[in-house]
């Protein structure tokens, strides 16, 4: 998929919503984890992704291993 700079703004808009509080991050660290946990326990895994229907990446992961285990 080529480079989208709409929906790199999009993705950055979202995390700044999603992790930008009132108060700053204690550390450097402290704020690599928390993007590290939105992106890997939320972003890639639960949000709806259009590309999938939808549905999100686990859901769509378990319709397509339910119709692999069928067949």
């Amino acid at each position: 998929m080529p480079y989208d700079n709409a929906m790199a703004e999009s993705f950055f808009a979202t995390l700044k919503l999603e992790l930008v509080d009132d108060k700053p991050f204690d550390s450097r660290d402290a704020a690599r984890m928390a993007v590290f946990e939105y992106v890997e326990l939320f972003y890639s895994r639960v949000r709806m992704h259009s590309a999938l229907g939808y549905q999100s990446p686990m859901q769509a992961e378990r319709k397509y291993q339910a119709v692999r285990s069928v067949s």
